[in-house]
């Protein structure tokens, strides 16, 4: 086993599939810039272990997963993989309405033969996934996240929000015209950073 974040441990096989990932999104990336041209070289720090601290926060008894905004994959593709082993029941939506990423995230599904479905549209069109957690990483304001997660969560999901510095001013902003339960965890690999456990969202 390897030691991927404290207290998250993988096989060699799902090592493996993690290091096929960064492969392809460093290969795809110049033509349809899966991340900031900024952080491509630092993909294992910047986005990988970013994105798998999140997956530990996985309910037991949870099985859909709807990521919105995926983008590159992250977090989505990275959950799908560290899912495959010990929770092979999960499966994982994959939101993404940039065709060109969407067939991205297709073929390294493929690939790796991952639990995950891809819709290739936007947020807001899509019909309710009815999922018990609905994950975010650098799609949008908390306060827009909160009716993106409405919207897609069952009646007692969790929404799971990676934020950067602002977001205690985001919370502040989402309150004016939201009321929710929320939980905020230290990120793990970013100072003054968070991930947001959010639940019971309605209009205020």
């Amino acid at each position: 086993m390897i030691a991927l974040l404290e207290g998250l441990s993988v096989s060699r096989e799902t090592e493996k599939a993690l290091e096929i990932y960064l492969d392809k999104v460093t290969r795809w990336n110049p033509k349809i810039n899966l991340v900031s041209r900024a952080t491509v070289f630092d993909l294992r720090t910047r986005h990988l272990l970013d994105s798998a601290q999140i997956f530990s926060h996985l309910p037991p008894t949870d099985t859909h997963w709807a990521d919105l905004g995926s983008g590159g994959g992250f977090p989505g593709v990275v959950v799908a993989i560290l899912a495959r082993d010990p929770r092979p029941d999960l499966r994982m939506t994959l939101v993404e309405s940039d065709r060109r990423k969407a067939t991205f995230l297709r073929m390294i599904a493929a690939e790796l033969r991952l639990a995950v479905e891809v819709r290739a549209a936007r947020v807001e069109d899509v019909p309710p996934l009815g999922a018990a957690i609905v994950s975010a990483r650098a799609l949008a304001p908390l306060v827009t996240l909160l009716d993106m997660a409405k919207r897609h969560l069952s009646p007692n999901g969790t929404a799971l929000f990676l934020k950067g510095k602002s977001y205690r001013e985001e919370i502040a902003t989402a309150r004016q015209t939201w009321h929710f339960d929320i939980e905020e965890v230290p990120s793990v690999t970013q100072d003054a950073a968070a991930l947001l456990k959010i639940k019971d969202i309605r209009l205020a």
